[in-house]
Formats: structure tokens, C-alpha cells, sequence
């Protein structure tokens, strides 16, 4: 389905695993963590209750990885039937901190396209997570003088979006969003009439999978290299 674009005046970039790595790294933590436990029980099986109590925590805890963090702990204690020792408590808080500390990897030709599109429009960065860690990774990114501002936003969903575009006093057809996660930065603004291009990461977390059913019939554009956008914005 083919999307006009001439009426773009702001554009919304998703900031993990759209400007630079980041799913990586969790999935590295993830492997680290089954390591710590694999005295108590499988790495599928930890897997599993990691994944489902990264869930349940997220309407407390939100997003990232202090979030992340809290939930190994948390699941740890369950797994261990509260026999885990100080000692490896302490290495899955450093799995945490490295995680924090780690460089900023940009993706292939972020900076040639926020250059070229911040002489034309207003770019934002919207994003989900700590916002102590996101406005850290932009200042390491070195992208920050490419933004207007930045949205750390509690969930992304069509009402959160919708709230967005209020303050920014901007009719849907006016934004657009950029982004890897269909669940979190496509569907919610193809809903509200919005815009959204979907760039597609190598590896996604599987509470942001989506069906066939519920991708069917929207209407947004999905391309293989952020540059690719260039080609629609003029």
C-alpha cells in the first residue's frame, strides 16, 4: 500500500536497535544469567521464568535494564528457591552495570540520515526505558544535536502516541515514526492515523512479536536500511 509522506513535519525515531544496538546485548545478558543458574536448572527453563517475570513486572518496573536487572534478581531468588548465594547476586548486578556501560554501536548510515533530515524536518527521539540510561546512550551516540527533543515514554502504545502528538500540537497525518518493533513503533501509529516505517533488527525481543493477523491490511512501509528512507523524504 502506498503512503504519502508530503505532509510530514515531524519525524519520531525509535532509539534501540534503530540507531544502535541493543537487543544484543540482552540476549548476552540472558546467556550469562542461565550460566549462573545452570546448577538449579536448564537454560530453556530459565529462559522461560526470566521472560515471564520480565512480564509481570513490566506494569511496575517498565522498561530496560535496570528493569531487566531487578527481574534476573527476582528470578534467581525463585529459581534457587531463595538459595542463591550473595556472592552470584552480585555478579547478575554487574551483568546489569555492564550492561549500562556498555559502547554506543551506531547502525549502518544513522548519522548520513539524521543529518540530511533534520535540515528539513523536526526530529524527535521516542523511546521506551530508564531515561537516565537513553539520555546517556544519546549523548555517547554523539546524535544529539540531530534532535528537537527526547520522548522516554512509559509504554508505546496508541494512547501514548496519541499524547505525543497533543503536546507536539500536530495533527497524525503530520507525524511519522521510525522504527524496528511493529508492536511499539508501527501498528500503535498506523491506528491513530499516523505514519510509521518499519526497519526491521536482526533480533527481537519476544514480547514485541506480532501475528501475521494483526500486521495484515496496515498501511506502512518496511525497507531493509535505514537509508532507504532517504528515498521518501525529500
Amino acid at each position: 500500500m502506498e503512503v504519502n509522506y508530503q505532509n510530514i513535519k515531524v519525524i519520531g525515531f525509535d532509539a534501540d536497535d534503530t540507531l544502535w544496538v541493543n537487543e544484543t546485548y540482552f540476549r548476552e545478558a540472558e546467556i550469562e544469567f542461565c550460566k549462573l543458574l545452570s546448577q538449579y536448572e536448564t537454560p530453556n527453563k530459565i529462559d522461560q521464568e526470566l521472560f515471564r517475570m520480565e512480564i509481570d513486572n513490566l506494569p511496575l518496573y517498565g522498561y530496560g535494564v535496570k528493569a531487566f536487572t531487578l527481574s534476573m534478581v527476582e528470578s534467581a531468588l525463585e529459581i534457587s528457591n531463595y538459595n542463591i548465594s550473595t556472592k552470584t547476586i552480585e555478579a547478575i548486578l554487574n551483568i546489569g552495570k555492564d550492561m549500562l556501560n556498555k559502547p554506543v554501536e551506531l547502525l549502518d548510515g544513522v548519522e548520513t540520515v539524521l543529518k540530511s533530515l533534520s535540515t528539513k524536518y523536526k526530529l524527535i527521539l521516542a523511546t521506551k526505558g530508564d531515561l537516565l540510561d537513553q539520555e546517556r546512550k544519546l549523548e555517547k551516540s554523539g546524535l544529539t544535536k540531530y534532535f528537537h527533543h527526547i520522548e522516554v515514554l512509559s509504554d508505546k502504545k496508541e494512547a501514548n502516541y496519541s499524547n505525543l502528538l497533543n503536546h507536539l500540537d500536530i495533527n497524525p497525518s503530520e507525524f511519522l515514526m521510525i522504527g524496528n518493533s511493529l508492536k511499539s513503533d508501527i501498528l500503535p501509529l498506523v491506528n491513530i492515523k499516523a505514519n510509521a516505517i518499519h526497519v526491521p533488527f536482526h533480533t527481537t525481543w519476544a514480547h514485541e512479536e506480532v501475528s501475521d493477523e494483526e500486521k495484515n491490511g496496515k498501511a506502512y512501509k518496511t525497507i531493509h536500511s535505514l537509508t532507504e528512507v532517504l528515498k521518501f523524504l525529500k
